[in-house]
């Protein structure tokens, strides 16, 4: 899916109690530029399970109620794991922008997680863009998520 300054996606998004912060901020800005929100939460400090704001997102995503999904925790890793057990679902924790246009470009990403205690909110910013904008190349590259799918070797 491509996106430019005239398109609007439905992204879904939710975070744990290490990354409600980054989630508000990333939610305010995909509002600004006319994205429809479905924010999961969590609002607050309060501790509470990263999987189960993972497995809604997901699931947001696999039934298509939304486009994307962004995730975010305090390192992001915990959530990848969790969104990563969906067939179907591939969630990239991602730290910078070129590794967000790479997942797009070749692994036609549908869900990245960001730590919230790893990345400030212009580099979330700035990764979050980058994955919008990058379509999927297909080509060579659909044969490999097809075999990411079926977990199929030769």
């Amino acid at each position: 899916m491509t996106q430019d300054s005239t398109s609007h996606l439905t992204i879904a998004l939710g975070a744990d109690h290490g990354g409600w912060k980054l989630k508000d901020a990333l939610v305010s800005w995909l509002r600004h530029h006319g994205h429809v929100v479905l924010d999961f939460g969590t609002n607050g400090a309060e501790s509470v399970d990263y999987p189960d704001y993972a497995h809604v997102v997901a699931q947001a995503v696999l039934d298509g109620r939304a486009s994307y999904g962004v995730l975010v925790c305090g390192t992001g890793l915990g959530m990848s794991y969790a969104a990563n057990r969906h067939a179907g679902i591939r969630c990239a924790m991602l730290s910078e922008p070129t590794s967000a246009r790479f997942a797009r470009l070749h692994n036609d990403a549908n869900m990245i997680a960001l730590g919230g205690r790893m990345i400030g909110e212009e580099m979330a910013i700035d990764i979050l863009r980058t994955f919008l904008a990058t379509p999927f190349e297909g080509g060579r590259h659909e044969r490999r998520v097809d075999k990411i799918e079926t977990g199929e070797t030769p």
